[in-house]
């Protein structure tokens, strides 16, 4: 994307020397910013603007040309794409409105552009967006008003409007850029061709994005992995809901959303996950002028109790720690202390700290072994001379090879302060819960960036076995399986579960819980019933064979008269899981962005009440699947409480990876569920098990979803 963001030569299709015209302002904008290469304004009326020759057409252009902006009313943008390919063109922005976004002719419209450009390996930006700036180049081909500072943060978006904004206040801020990106409707340039450009670019630091939806979440991720080992990734994502989304038919789809599968993505990519526009900045000019700690160890220096106790509440909510300063820092700190000053972290240099005392303590605690970064909160006195203190401080801070975050409390007669921080590298915060968030961000971000190399295994199964009960399911027309019918792909996919057979009578369910062994569990067997509660279809520590007789006629006829059309298969006779087993639930559900997403909870009012889940994407790596257990909130309740066994988490792991893999196998499969799954200290057993199938579009590739019928056009 070279001749898009350094382009030798540039056309504006659609030039204007009428002021206000976006063609004037690009073309304006692109001379204002001091761009070197040549420019061919081109519009029908001929002429000069600007002082630039004005070509009536683009076939008159006898000049190669790298990068054409079209600004042109919709309707004419393939016209002059056709022209544009014609002379040679190797990259176009379409500024133009009115695609996608309007509704049927538009999307088809963009269609043939987008296929146009791909077939001519065009790289095209947009349509329908602001266009781009690269500083360092001299190039602001957009219509927005102004150019901000060359800087190492590169930002792109998918807003034109958030994109207006976010200049208008870089300018205000004096905050810089090395590219500034309008994405639009993403016909061909979208986030994944941004995050694998500026992942290279030897002059982005740190890259954010705002996205309202990804495409092709599988290539997100796979480039995303990439290059979050290179330089951080800071993503603001909106449009969280699953409004619309196909009726759920298991728990694992009711609670798992399309922000879940972001928020996994995020995740297993190593990106930054903001939530506020001012955060994504914050965090942008903490990562581009400060080192990543190498440890957890937060040294706090402070001149009031307050805020002091504010930021070690922050710290107790987030990943690092405050150790205590080793002997010789102490042995160091008493003396230029009152006796009855904080030696301690946070060390409180009281209300009447000067430069002098700041600076002995930064230089202390910064160099103190047992610390890995260092926050000096500041809350201003009528007695201090605070252009002093942030001088001083801003020295000190360059001086030790650690992280120095400032926390300046107080706005009115801070700006001084805060300009030489900003011109000191030393990231500057209103609050101390801020600036321990953006500290948390950076450690958690080192973490990941060390990690060891994720590890994928392939279990042994048999697939052609599961294809064959699932295409047969297809044929008939069914859209679910249920237990009954769903066990014989856990058994091809080596899920151990527990005993158990299909009974067509109470003599048959006596007598395979004889053979099985008591207790016993009876499960009525419908493929028209996939929730068994709805028709009191379990009975749990069943005996002797007379109660299994009993209860089988009971459950069959109090089905029959719930569910009068059903088709009854008779019970399943099910051996009874040990006393100290815990239920679990694992499950899948397809995104539409990203593909399959796993969940893990305990089950009954951990997964439905609280809430307690833990989510991934498949392919699930032994790593992931480790993570996903220890994630929960209960995860304690699995370990054991109180004397009790711990579980076998190697056996879930287990679970968890071959459910993964059966996601990955089968993109027939659109949601399964395995609930309860019985976990005890030496075994997990799938003991129910439910899956929803759709039939896949002829030639469709795992992209998300990808389905025929009335599914597809809901999603």
């Amino acid at each position: 994307m070279d001749s898009l963001f350094t382009p030798s030569s540039i056309a504006v299709v659609g030039a204007s020397a009428v002021s206000g015209k976006i063609g004037n302002t690009i073309l304006t904008n692109l001379q204002s910013a001091g761009y070197k290469g040549e420019l061919f304004p081109v519009n029908s009326r001929g002429g000069t603007i600007g002082g630039l020759k004005v070509y009536k057409s683009i076939s008159e252009i006898d000049h190669p040309v790298d990068l054409a902006v079209i600004a042109v009313p919709r309707d004419a943008v393939l016209c002059a794409l056709n022209d544009l390919i014609k002379i040679g063109v190797r990259s176009v922005a379409v500024l133009s409105a009115g695609f996608r976004e309007v509704g049927r002719d538009g999307w088809l419209l963009e269609k043939q552009i987008s296929e146009l450009a791909e077939k001519n390996s065009i790289y095209l930006l947009g349509p329908n967006c602001l266009g781009f700036i690269n500083t360092s180049a001299g190039i602001n081909a957009s219509f927005a008003s102004g150019t901000p500072l060359t800087g190492t943060t590169a930002f792109f978006s998918q807003s034109g409007a958030l994109c207006v904004a976010v200049i208008d206040w870089a300018l205000a801020n004096g905050v810089g850029f090395s590219k500034f990106v309008s994405l639009g409707n993403k016909s061909v340039i979208n986030e994944s061709s941004m995050i694998e450009y500026l992942g290279n670019d030897p002059e982005t630091k740190v890259i954010l994005g705002y996205v309202e939806n990804i495409t092709d979440g599988r290539n997100f991720m796979a480039q995303a992995v990439k290059v979050s080992m290179k330089k951080p990734i800071i993503m603001m994502k909106s449009g969280t809901t699953a409004a619309g989304a196909r009726a759920a038919s298991s728990h694992t789809g009711a609670i798992s959303g399309s922000d879940q599968a972001c928020d996994a993505a995020f995740h297993q990519a190593g990106i930054i996950r903001v939530d506020r526009l001012e955060e994504l900045f914050k965090l942008a000019n903490a990562f581009s002028c400060q080192e990543l700690p190498l440890g957890p160890n937060l040294g706090i220096i402070t001149n009031a109790g307050g805020p002091g106790i504010l930021a070690a509440d922050a710290c107790g909510e987030s990943s690092l720690r405050m150790p205590s300063f080793s002997l010789s820092t102490i042995a160091e700190l008493q003396p230029m202390l009152p006796g009855y000053a904080s030696i301690y972290n946070p060390v409180d240099l009281l209300r009447e700290a000067d430069a002098a005392r700041y600076c002995k303590a930064i230089k202390l605690i910064g160099l103190d072994p047992l610390i890995n970064s260092v926050l000096v909160i500041v809350s201003p006195s009528d007695k201090m001379n605070l252009t002093e203190v942030a001088e001083t401080i801003a020295a000190c801070a360059s001086e030790i090879s650690k992280p120095v975050f400032c926390c300046l409390m107080g706005r009115k007669n801070s700006e001084a302060a805060r300009s030489i921080f900003s011109e000191a590298g030393v990231p500057v915060y209103d609050f101390p819960k801020q600036a321990v968030r953006a500290m948390d961000s950076m450690y958690k971000y080192a973490i990941w960036k060390g990690r060891a190399s994720r590890t994928f295994e392939t279990p042994d199964r048999d697939y052609d076995a599961a294809k064959e009960i699932i295409d047969s399911a297809l044929r008939s027309g069914r859209s679910e399986l249920v237990e009954f019918q769903a066990r014989d792909i856990v058994t091809a996919y080596g899920l151990p579960s527990p005993d158990s057979d299909l009974a067509r009578s109470g003599d048959e369910a006596a007598t395979l819980a004889k053979r099985l062994g008591f207790p016993v569990v009876l499960k009525i067997a419908s493929p028209d019933i996939p929730y068994k509660s709805d028709v009191n279809g379990v009975w749990l520590n069943l005996n002797t064979e007379e109660e299994v007789r009993n209860a089988f006629w009971k459950i069959t006829a109090e089905a029959q008269r719930l569910k009068p059309d059903a088709y009854i298969a008779g019970c399943l006779v099910q051996q009874m899981a040990s006393k100290d087993a815990r239920e679990i639930i694992i499950g899948f559900r397809r995104d539409d962005q990203f593909g399959p997403l796993l969940m893990f909870g305990l089950g009954g009012v951990y997964v439905e009440v609280l809430k307690d889940i833990s989510y991934r994407l498949a392919p699930l790596s032994v790593e992931d699947a480790a993570e996903m257990v220890r994630e929960i909130r209960s995860y304690m309740l699995l370990k054991g409480v109180r004397g009790g066994e711990p579980a076998d988490f190697d056996a879930i792991t287990d679970v968890l990876i071959r459910m993964s893999c059966l996601a990955d196998d089968f993109p027939e499969i659109y949601e399964a569920e395995f609930n309860p799954v019985l976990v005890s200290s030496d075994e997990a057993l799938v003991a129910d098990a439910h899956m929803t199938i759709v039939k896949l579009s002829s030639g469709s590739k795992e992209s998300g979803l990808n389905i025929d019928d009335d599914l597809s056009k809901e999603a």
